[in-house]
Formats: C-alpha cells, structure tokens, sequence
C-alpha cells in the first residue's frame, strides 16, 4: 500500500484592482503563470475592490493607487475599517501599485493598513517575491523607504499608549529591532535569543499592542515617536523603564 502523498499548499489568493483593462490581463498573466498562485478576481476601481474583498476573501490585493470612483487609498482604508477586518476568517495583505517612488500617497495607503508599495514598472520575479513576501507578513519595501514615508507621515507625534508601556523589557527591545527593518534572524543574533524565541516576542508585540503584522508595528513606532531622530530617549523602544 503506497502511502499519501502530502497535501500541497493553498495558493495564494491575489485580487487585482486597477483601472487599466490591459494592465489588469497583463499581471493577471504573470500571477496565474507562478506556482502557489491564482488571481480569484479583478477590479476597475477602488468601489469594486471593496465589494470583492468581501465576496472573494483574497490573500493578497494588488491595489493602483489613481483609479476613479474611489481611488486606491480610500479604498484600502475602507477594506481595514475594524467591523470589516473582525468579519473576515483570514488575513487580507494590500499592494499599492504606482507610478511614483516615494508617493505620500503610497505612505497614506501604508498607514491605513497596506504592506507596502510597487512601482508598476517592476519585473515579474519582483512582483512574484512582494506577494510571497506580504502574505508571510512582511512589508514589501525596504525599511529605509518605509521610515523615509512615515517620517514625512507623522510631523506631530501622539503620546506613547498604555499598551506599549505594558511590554516586557525584552519586547520593548524586539519592538525597537522590528521597528528598524531587522529579519527574526538580524534580532536573534542582536537579542542573544532564537529565532523561534524572537517569534514568540514578535507574536506577543502584536497581540498586546493590536496590530496586525510587521509593518503595522512599524508604522505604531513613527505615529508615536518611538524610531527615528525624533523619539523621545526617554521612551525609546528597548529602554529600560
């Protein structure tokens, strides 16, 4: 008797949105043509992409940031409005798509709750690799870029909450390393721990703070001064209170 052979993973679920007919098919072509992948449905603009979220649950949405109707950051921050996300039995990553590096509206999607952003002129091993990389949770761009966006964000800073001020001395310290970009591997070997160790943290960090991923972590440090030039020293992530 031969045995079973293993059960394969789900693919990813990728949702495109743009306004571009001929763009739309030609990512389309790119996504279905990877292995663990499978474009589940497309959009014209930011409305329809909404509506489709909630019909089709995907993994991955691959989201032009100029469309009309509703443009790709309202409908990013309507697609992560609390009573939508509680409604959902897993995890939806957003893609800004753009023209433009560095776009503040890139940045705004960002802190609605997207992973990150493409150019629309990157290659399709890139584009391949940024949906690989925010479904695992991570952000999509380099975390220089990402402080670059966020700096420019969030000019006047809010109190540090409870929440943060609840975190272990350890957490604090994998929160600041987080918060600078570093890998579970970079914070292992910086906090003297393992990686399943760091992980653990990680998990807490998000639980105890409400965020959803990494670079919701991120985005939590520079909306309350606590990365960059403009933390307060006495609040930096990793100090010891």
């Amino acid at each position: 008797m031969t045995a079973p052979e293993p059960e394969s993973a789900p693919a990813i679920r990728v949702l495109l949105v743009d306004d571009q007919e001929l763009f739309r098919e030609g990512v389309r072509v790119i996504v279905d043509a990877q292995d663990g992948m499978e474009v589940v449905g497309a959009a014209a603009d930011g409305l329809e992409a909404v509506a489709l979220v909630e019909e089709l649950e995907p993994d991955v949405v691959l989201m032009d940031i100029r469309m009309p109707e509703m443009d790709g950051v309202e409908a990013t921050r309507q697609i992560f409005l609390p009573d939508r996300a509680a409604r959902r039995d897993r995890p939806v990553r957003v893609v800004v798509l753009t023209t433009f590096n560095l776009d503040d509206r890139a940045a705004t999607a960002i802190r609605y709750g997207a992973s990150g952003f493409l150019l629309k002129g990157t290659t399709p091993v890139m584009l391949a690799d940024a949906i690989r990389t925010v479904y695992a949770g991570n952000a999509v761009l380099a975390p220089q870029d990402l402080s670059t966006l966020l700096d420019g964000q969030f000019r006047s800073r809010t109190p540090t909450p409870p929440a943060y001020l609840g975190l272990t001395d350890k957490e604090r310290e994998v929160f600041a390393a987080v918060a600078h970009g570093l890998s579970n591997t970079e914070i292992a070997g910086q906090v003297f721990a393992s990686e399943s160790t760091v992980k653990t943290h990680v998990g807490a960090i998000l639980r105890k703070l409400g965020l959803r991923d990494r670079v919701q972590i991120v985005v939590f440090a520079h909306e309350h001064g606590l990365v960059g030039p403009a933390a307060d020293p006495g609040t930096e992530p990793g100090a010891v209170s």
